[in-house]
Parts: C-alpha cells; sequence; structure tokens
C-alpha cells in the first residue's frame, strides 16, 4: 500500500500541519513516510503546499509527481495541481473558497465547505482539519485513531483546549464527505 498526497492552499491554511498530522500517524502506525514542504517568503497569504507519502514500502523519493490524492485549499492550487492526479485518484476541494468547475473527469472529486465548518465549529484556523477528516475518510491512508494522537502531541498540553474544537471539524469533514460517496 502507498499513498502519494499533495496538499496546497495559501500559507497560513495550515497546509503544511495537515501534511505533517498524517506523516507523523504513519509513523506511529510502522508505515515508511516522507512530507515535503514548500511555502513562499511570505508570512501568510504566500504559496504553500507539501508532498506526503505513506507507504508499507520503502520510499524513494519525496517527491509525488503522480498523486493518489489532492487536497487543495483554494483555486490556484486547484489549478496548479489538478493534473497531477492518477486516473481515478481523488480531489478533496475546499468548495467554501473554490466554486469552479474541475476539468478532470477521471478523478473522483469530493467538495467539503471547510472554512463553513470551522467557522461553525467555532474557530476558523480549523479548516485544514475538517478537509484532514474527509480525507481520512475516504483513503483510509492512516487510521483516525493516529491523526487524533498526532493532534493531541502536536497541540501539546498549552493548547489540549483546542482539541474539542479540532475533533469537531474533523468529525465534520468526515461526515460531510461520506454524503459523497458512491
Amino acid at each position: 500500500m502507498t499513498e502519494q498526497i499533495i496538499i496546497a492552499g495559501f500559507g497560513g491554511q495550515g497546509v503544511l500541519t495537515m501534511g505533517q498530522l498524517i506523516a507523523y500517524a504513519g509513523m506511529t502506525e510502522g508505515k515508511n513516510v516522507s512530507w515535503l514542504p514548500s511555502y513562499g517568503p511570505e508570512m501568510r497569504g504566500g504559496t504553500a503546499n507539501c508532498n506526503v507519502i505513506v507507504s508499507s514500502q520503502p520510499v524513494g523519493s519525496p517527491v509525488v509527481t503522480d498523486a493518489d490524492a489532492v487536497i487543495v485549499m483554494n483555486r490556484p492550487s486547484l489549478e496548479k495541481y489538478e493534473s497531477y492526479i492518477v486516473p481515478g485518484g481523488k480531489l478533496f476541494i475546499n468548495s467554501s473558497l473554490i466554486k469552479c468547475e474541475v476539468s478532470r473527469a477521471d478523478v473522483n472529486i469530493y467538495r467539503i465547505p471547510a472554512n463553513d465548518i470551522a467557522a461553525k465549529a467555532g474557530n476558523p484556523r480549523v479548516a485544514n482539519i475538517a478537509m484532514l477528516g474527509a480525507y481520512l475518510t475516504v483513503s483510509g491512508a492512516v487510521s483516525r485513531k493516529s491523526v487524533d494522537n498526532a493532534v493531541k502531541n502536536l497541540l501539546g498540553e498549552l493548547k489540549a483546549h483546542l482539541i474539542p474544537v479540532n475533533q469537531t471539524a474533523m468529525d465534520e469533514g468526515a461526515k460531510c464527505v461520506r454524503g459523497q460517496q458512491s
């Protein structure tokens, strides 16, 4: 089993964190992982993306050119990375910010209103976690339990009060995508 993922959006949308959580969860499950971040020099608002690979086999290169899944948080990311998905792959779109149609008919498309879910959960910074919940539900690349533990580890004791809002966002993202699966 190998899952190659590209996650992309603007800086400040939690794109790199999403990738870290998947990679950390994969490591705790004894899988081979790689996480390759890329971001512009801007503090917020610049481009950000990461390549994540979770595999039962050794990872030869951290660069993803044929993605099994692409998670996009904004329209420029959709335009850039839509072509990287293998036929039959998965495309997760933040439908709160992306209103355009997708040009590919050979991929599975999941529209998640991540920003709306985050606002409803009470914290606009958990839109990435809503997308993560949707991705986990469809892919099964790593378990939800492993990701929950990764979130707890990432937040630590000082930010433990944010765990419930993160769990709510992940649950809502998962619920949203369940209604889209055939």
